[in-house]
């Protein structure tokens, strides 16, 4: 089972350093986050070695910023583009962000 892991981990990798540049750490944000944090947040830009994150309120910000320093640690392992930071911006009610 872990050859598998490692092949699959292969396969990833190999197709995020095909994207376009400034692309593979929004791609690989929900391989990061797991399912369950892909399905209430989303990722939104990536500039200047920093990836902005939309989630749904206060409480989920502080959580993920807390899993920051090892989101930030896989990203720059599978993106292949150096991440500094994720900043964590929260949804308005509009949808937007604030």
């Amino acid at each position: 089972m872990e050859q598998a892991g490692s092949g699959l981990e292969k396969i990833v990798l190999s197709s995020l350093r095909r994207v376009p540049p400034g692309d593979a750490p929004l791609l690989a944000w929900p391989l990061v986050c797991g399912s369950a944090v892909a399905e209430r947040t989303r990722a939104l830009e990536f500039g200047d070695a920093v990836l902005r994150v939309e989630v749904p309120d206060a409480g989920w910000k502080r959580e993920l910023q807390a899993l920051a320093p090892r989101y930030v640690a896989m990203l720059n392992r599978y993106a292949g583009q150096r991440v500094e930071r994720i900043e964590f911006v929260i949804q308005r009610n509009d949808g937007r962000e604030r």
